[in-house]
């Protein structure tokens, strides 16, 4: 992810819009840079039927199986991109109100952060963040709250993971990302909607990368710099990311910067904001997002503009939605809400 100051200048500010959704907009957090990796104004509209921004993985929600169990995949057994293994939580453990005083688990940041970039803390005991706040150039709060801290370090807001420390997260607390979820509809080569079989209902399309890190298709999004908006976040991670626009030249990126900016000062929807279950996750570092939906509905915006891998991506493509296509995350939670926001299949 390479931060060009051109960007600065492709949206303006949403601060009003941001306010009225109780969102935070003074200063956003920067996090993980390694590979592990609109303009003014414009409404994320809400659906009247589906409590998408409210919705938080800290609790279990009506679109998980009842058989998941709380951040599942922060709970993984080994550490992604180490072979640092985490201590094995069961779900009755993972609430830090239950008593557990055997635990101990092993503390893990990465050589990568620990070698102090930019877009990361310095250790604790070096330096005294002020959490649950906005602390100098970053936001510390949550989106699920205020959190505990404990020995000078915050403590997950959704409970143990079995590993302590940053892991390949930048920042102590929470790290702000910005997920761009960019959809149109399947049709056939007369132009007309495919409909899904099984379901009967239109078949929707978002833009999937392949993350070099794992390997899984996700949403092509990325952390939120310091003092950046999040509308030009979510149009710069799509811009690199999905049509790798770093590498363009300039009259290349001048229309896709048209044809961006178009699609992005639409009415998006709103999908999601709040914590992520994410392999990345420890008791004292976790991600959080806000995840928007924008859709070109008649195909005719970034529908024609040729797909191209950026950096932190290996490939990228249309996919169908549907509820058996693998993802990073919790980024099908994410597809699920869009779907059912607009009465496609899943």
């Amino acid at each position: 992810m390479i931060h060009l100051p051109l960007r600065r200048h492709l949206v303006g500010p949403i601060r009003l819009a941001f306010t009225l959704l109780g969102l935070p907009h003074t200063v956003w957090t920067s996090g993980v840079r390694p590979a592990v990796s609109c303009p003014s104004s414009y409404p994320f509209p809400t659906s009247k039927t589906i409590s998408a921004v409210n919705t938080s993985y800290c609790r279990r929600s009506s679109t998980m199986p009842s058989s998941a169990g709380p951040h599942v995949k922060s709970r993984c057994p080994q550490y992604p991109g180490s072979n640092i293994k985490r201590l094995s939580v069961p779900d009755d453990k993972v609430d830090w109100t239950q008593k557990w005083p055997e635990y101990e688990p092993v503390s893990y940041t990465a050589p990568s952060v620990l070698n102090n970039p930019a877009w990361a803390d310095p250790d604790i005991g070096s330096f005294s963040p002020k959490f649950n706040t906005v602390d100098g150039g970053v936001d510390r709060t949550s989106f699920e709250g205020s959190y505990k801290v404990e020995n000078g370090k915050p403590l997950n807001p959704c409970g143990r993971t079995g590993l302590a420390g940053r892991g390949l997260l930048g920042r102590w607390g929470p790290n702000h990302a910005a997920d761009p979820i960019v959809t149109r509809w399947k049709v056939d080569v007369k132009g007309a909607k495919v409909h899904h079989s099984d379901s009967k209902k239109p078949v929707l399309q978002f833009v999937s990368i392949m993350r070099k890190d794992c390997g899984e298709w996700a949403i092509p999004g990325g952390m939120v710099d310091p003092g950046e908006q999040v509308s030009l976040t979510l149009q710069r991670e799509f811009s690199e990311e999905a049509l790798n626009s770093l590498s363009s030249s300039p009259a290349e990126r001048a229309k896709t910067h048209q044809r961006i900016t178009n699609l992005f000062k639409s009415s998006g929807f709103m999908v999601y904001k709040g914590y992520v279950d994410d392999p990345r996750n420890t008791d004292n570092s976790w991600m959080e997002t806000v995840a928007v939906n924008f859709h070109d509905d008649l195909g005719n915006s970034v529908s024609e503009l040729p797909l191209e891998a950026g950096d932190d991506a290996g490939q990228v493509q249309w996919v169908d939605l549907d509820s058996s296509f693998p993802l990073y995350a919790n980024h099908s939670h994410f597809l699920e809400i869009v779907a059912k926001e607009r009465k496609a299949h899943w």
